[in-house]
C-alpha cells in the first residue's frame, strides 16, 4: 500500500501491507530491531518495520503504532490507523519512522475523499523526511488522490522545489518503445556505419574520378571510375533516407506509446464509489470510450443496456464522457517546497521509475473484479477530454466530435469510430473473456 525511504545509505522502509481496497496481495515481512537490510527483491519497495516482541508489555513506540496502525488498514479500519498514525508521530519518531507515519497516514485520508489533509501529510513527508514523489505517482491506494485538484496543485509546488517528477516518464517511454522494436537500434547503426564507409570510399573515389575526367597516360577508366562513385553516392544517400525514414517511425511510435500510457493513468470512478486508474482494470475489462454531446452518450448508452448481459461476457465497461460538461478546477499558483535555485523544467505526466513491476502487480489484483459493473463514471474529465481530443487529432478526425474507443484488455486501443458504436457488431467482433483470443490479447 505505502512506501517510505530513507535517505541513509543503508536504506529503510515501512510499507503497509495488504490493502482490504487494492488488488495487490504482497507477502509481508518483517525487519526485526538490529536488522536494517531485509529486502524483498521481488517488489522492490516492501519492508515493514516491527517490534521484536508483541508482548502487551512491551512499551509503546512510533515503531510498534506504524505497524498496528498498517494492521489496522489492512482489516479496514482507517479510523483506527489514522490513531495510530497520528500516536506514532507523537512519540518522537526517529525520520525513517516519521516518513512512513505521514505517509501511511496520507493514504488513509485519500481513501476517505480527505484531499486537503492527504496534501498536508504529503507535503511533510515530501518536504522534511525526503519521500520521493514517484512514490506518490505508482501507489494504487493513492489513485483517488491523484484525481483530486488537491494533487495537482501538490505536483506543481514539487516542481516549482526542484523535485524530479517526470523525467521517468521519457526513460520508461523509451523502454516500451525498445521493446516494440528491439532491433531498431541495431538497423540504426547499420544505416550509421554504412555511410560512413561509403563516404570514406566517396573521398578517395573522387580524385580518380576527375583523373580519368582530365585523361592522360595513367588515367583510370572514367566509366568504371564513374560506376564506383555513382555507387558510393548512391548508397549514401539511401542509407540516409533509411535512417531518417527509422527516426521518423520511432518518433511516431513514441507519440503513440505516451498516449497510450497517459490513457493508463486516466481516473475513474466503479459503481461502488472506487476510484481507480486504467491501468488497474488491464486484463479485466475492455473499456469502451463513448465521447459526445450528452444527448448523444445517453441514447447510445440506452441502446448498450438491451446487449447488457453479452456486452458483460465481453468485459465491456461503459465510459461516458460528456464535452464541456464539467471543468476542471484551476491550480492555485504557489511556491515550491525548498528554497532551490534550480530552474523549473517542464513537467511531463509521470509513470514513476518501476511502471512495469507496478503495472503487472495491478493486474494480478483480483478483488476489483467484484467491484467492476457495465458502467463508470469519469473523474477529471477535463484530462480525460484533452487525451481524446488529442487522440482525434491523430486519427484524423475533427476535436469535439462525436466517437467511441474501444480499448484491449491490455489497455491498448483496439479501434475508433465516429458516432456512437453498433453494439450488435461489437457483440459479434469481441470474444468472450474465457475465450482463447481473449487470453491472446492479454
Amino acid at each position: 500500500m505505502a512506501v517510505a525511504t530513507a535517505p541513509s545509505l543503508n536504506r529503510h522502509f515501512l510499507s503497509r501491507v495488504s490493502s482490504p481496497f487494492s488488488r495487490v496481495k504482497r507477502r509481508r515481512l518483517w525487519l526485526l530491531q538490529g536488522d536494517s537490510n531485509l529486502f524483498d527483491s521481488r517488489r522492490n519497495r516492501l519492508l515493514v518495520f516491527a517490534s521484536s516482541s508483541n508482548s502487551p508489555t512491551d512499551a509503546l513506540t512510533a515503531e510498534s503504532c506504524v505497524n498496528t496502525g498498517l494492521d489496522f488498514f489492512k482489516r479496514g479500519r482507517v479510523k483506527d490507523a489514522l490513531v495510530e498514525f497520528e500516536t506514532a508521530l507523537s512519540l518522537d519518531p526517529n525520520p525513517i519512522e516519521s516518513q512512513a507515519a505521514y505517509y501511511n497516514k496520507a493514504c488513509c485520508h485519500a481513501y476517505r475523499g480527505e484531499g486537503n489533509k492527504a496534501a498536508d501529510c504529503l507535503r511533510v513527508a515530501l518536504r522534511d523526511y525526503n519521500l520521493k514523489f514517484a512514490t506518490i505517482l505508482n501507489d494504487p491506494d493513492l489513485a483517488s488522490f491523484r484525481a483530486l485538484p488537491e494533487f495537482k496543485q501538490l505536483q506543481e509546488e514539487a516542481r516549482l522545489g526542484g523535485e524530479d517528477i517526470g523525467d521517468s516518464f521519457r526513460r520508461d517511454l523509451k523502454l516500451i518503445s525498445e521493446v516494440r522494436a528491439p532491433f531498431r537500434g541495431f538497423r540504426k547503426f547499420f544505416y550509421f556505419a554504412f555511410s560512413a564507409a561509403a563516404g570514406i570510399s566517396t573521398l578517395f573515389t573522387i580524385p580518380r574520378l576527375i583523373q580519368a575526367v582530365r585523361g592522360g597516360d595513367g588515367a583510370p577508366d572514367l566509366l568504371e571510375t564513374t560506376g564506383n562513385a555513382a555507387i558510393n553516392i548512391g548508397g549514401i544517400v539511401v542509407l540516409v533516407a533509411l535512417f531518417i525514414w527509422e527516426n521518423k517511425k520511432e518518433e511516431e511510435q513514441m507519440v503513440q506509446i505516451t498516449r497510450d500510457e497517459t490513457l493508463s493513468r486516466l481516473p475513474l470512478r466503479l459503481s461502488t464509489n472506487r476510484v481507480v486508474e486504467l491501468v488497474q482494470l488491464r486484463d479485466t475489462v475492455r473499456p469502451v470510450i463513448l465521447a459526445g454531446k450528452k444527448e448523444t452518450v445517453t441514447l447510445a448508452m440506452q441502446k448498450a443496456d438491451r446487449f447488457r448481459t453479452e456486452l458483460l461476457r465481453r468485459g465491456v465497461l461503459l465510459v461516458p464522457v460528456v464535452w464541456g460538461e464539467r471543468k476542471t478546477p484551476e491550480i492555485e499558483k504557489k511556491k515550491g517546497f525548498g528554497a532551490s535555485s534550480k530552474p523549473a523544467a517542464t513537467s511531463l505526466p509521470s509513470i514513476g521509475e518501476d511502471f512495469d513491476t507496478r503495472a503487472q502487480s495491478v493486474v494480478a489484483q483480483s478483488k476489483l473484479k467484484s467491484e467492476i459493473r457495465f458502467k463508470s463514471e469519469i473523474v477529471s474529465p477535463g484530462e480525460w477530454e484533452r487525451w481524446i481530443r488529442d487522440q482525434q487529432i491523430a486519427e484524423g478526425v475533427v476535436p469535439g466530435e462525436d466517437v467511441y474507443i474501444i480499448l484491449r484488455l491490455d489497455g491498448r486501443v483496439r479501434r475508433s469510430g465516429k458516432g456512437m458504436p453498433d453494439w450488435a457488431e461489437i457483440s459479434k467482433e469481441l470474444p468472450p473473456m474465457n475465450d482463447v483470443l481473449s487470453k491472446l490479447e492479454r
